[in-house]
């Protein structure tokens, strides 16, 4: 089962007088994680490092800061990935306490307080839903209004054009077969039923 977080969540460690903070956010594309840790730099410059990383279905991203290399961006990104987490952008910032950690020191530091955060986050199963649009004649349209709601489907106002009206549907994708088989047979195959993959699925 993979999760995204309910909202956003922090955490705070010391560790050998530096401070660690780790904040953690769902996101619902790829360009609102770079904004998240645009807006974090940017609110605290005086911090030593901001290092992060995101997972967004099949990307994903991580980097140091100016940490070592390997020793930050990878471990937090490896702990969302070991928390079955997705559509998440996590930033833990450091402030340099005059202790040296050494490689290894940082990976557990980083990796700890990006874990600790996570675990701690409200946390949702995150259900991919798939659009589909289908169009369906006027003499119809009373009969579906009535089933979509019935079969538990959420539905956009259709819009309608000479020959009766587009309708676009928001669903589990589990479901995708099951409703697609339903508006076949309630329209005795009419229903002219499309994958609409140009919208990003939703949370």
């Amino acid at each position: 089962m993979t999760e995204t977080l309910v909202g956003p969540f922090s955490l705070e460690r010391d560790i050998k007088k530096s401070r660690f903070l780790a904040r953690a956010t769902p996101i619902a594309s790829i360009e609102e994680a770079e904004a998240f840790i645009a807006s974090i730099a940017a609110a605290e410059p005086e911090a030593t490092h901001h290092c992060w990383a995101w997972q967004f279905g099949p990307h994903c991203r991580c980097h140091d800061a100016g940490e070592p290399s390997g020793t930050a961006g990878r471990p937090i990104l490896q702990v969302v990935v070991a928390q079955k987490l997705d559509r998440v952008a996590i930033v833990v910032s450091r402030w340099f306490g005059g202790i040296k950690l050494g490689a290894g020191g940082l990976v557990r530091a980083y990796a700890g307080t990006a874990a600790e955060c996570l675990r701690e986050a409200p946390k949702e199963e995150l259900i991919e839903r798939v659009r589909l649009g289908f169009h369906c004649p006027f003499s119809l349209l009373g009969l579906i209004q009535a089933r979509l709601p019935e079969w538990g489907v959420e539905a956009a106002a259709p819009a309608f054009d000479a020959n009766g009206a587009w309708f676009q549907l928001v669903l589990p994708q589990a479901l995708q077969h099951d409703i697609s088989a339903k508006l076949t047979d309630l329209t005795s195959g009419q229903a002219d039923i499309r994958l609409i993959e140009d919208e990003a699925p939703e949370a």
